[in-house]
């Protein structure tokens, strides 16, 4: 009877565990260039506003909040900046599925034409407006000095964001699973509701996070077609420079900090949406 014997045990290697932070020389470089640079551009000016909005002491902050013109002015950005949000959460999502899924004839022209908000200065759109909704609109059409006209003019500047972010997701959406799922007989709203949303979620939550920070920030398109009337159709980014043109710096800091803290909130108040949608799904 032969005895097999085992061999003889070698010395142990322990795996190395790398941690998940851990960073090479190179990376490390990389990211300590990178958060120059986004500090550089963004946290320090960022910071400096936040300091200047107090510089003058938090009753100098609390009397520009409380000014019924600088309210009037941020109420107005706010509420037209939400309502163009949800137009474009809902129509933008609807173009970009026509031009993703269907063919028809003036595709390639609308694909350039969504993107011209884009590349105009912001003037000039206010100018484009301003001669088809204006006092001299061919269509007897006008919506200057009115609400009506910051609601048009941030419409225009904000279309292509929901497009442009919703685009590319439906083009990688596997179209499989949806027949999948309607061959298992889901309904076309359930295979919407289930399938397609979630998927989607991310997309429009990013383009319309995008849309009203542009909109509670929007300037050139409002100047010739709103009129700038105080309290009624003054925005908050009109009202800024108002501020600086007078030269209280420290009002006009306090209305941008506003704004940026009513950006965050709108920003992480749709990735927790988003991110609720997308497990229900």
């Amino acid at each position: 009877m032969t005895t097999v014997v085992p061999p003889a045990p070698g010395p142990v290697r322990k795996r190395r565990s790398r941690s998940a932070t851990s960073l090479t020389r190179s990376s490390g470089l990389g990211l300590g260039v990178a958060l120059t640079w986004f500090s550089l551009l963004v946290l320090i000016p960022l910071a400096l506003v936040v300091i200047q909005s107090v510089d003058g002491g938090w009753q100098t902050f609390r009397d520009t909040l409380t000014n019924p013109q600088t309210a009037s002015a941020l109420r107005l950005t706010v509420t037209q900046s939400l309502i163009v949000t949800a137009v474009n959460i809902v129509f933008g999502t609807l173009i970009a599925w026509v031009l993703v899924r269907d063919e028809f004839p003036g595709k390639r022209l609308l694909e350039v034409v969504i993107d011209i908000p884009f590349a105009l200065p912001t003037i000039v759109a206010g100018l484009v407006l301003l001669s088809l909704y204006g006092p001299k609109s061919p269509l007897g059409v006008n919506v200057v000095n009115t609400e009506r006209s910051v609601f048009l003019a941030l419409l225009f500047v904000t279309l292509p964001f929901v497009v442009r972010t919703v685009e590319p997701v439906l083009l990688e959406l596997d179209k499989d699973v949806e027949e999948a799922a309607a061959s298992l007989g889901a309904s076309r709203f359930t295979t919407l509701r289930r399938i397609i949303l979630p998927s989607l979620a991310p997309a429009i939550t990013a383009g319309a996070a995008l849309s009203f920070a542009r909109g509670i920030s929007e300037f050139g398109s409002l100047v010739l077609l709103s009129g700038n009337l105080p309290n009624k159709t003054e925005v908050a980014s009109v009202r800024i420079l108002t501020y600086i043109e007078n030269g209280n710096e420290a009002a006009a800091a306090s209305v941008a900090v506003i704004l940026l803290v009513v950006a965050l909130a709108a920003i992480v108040l749709l990735q927790v949406l988003a991110t609720v949608v997308a497990r229900r799904g």
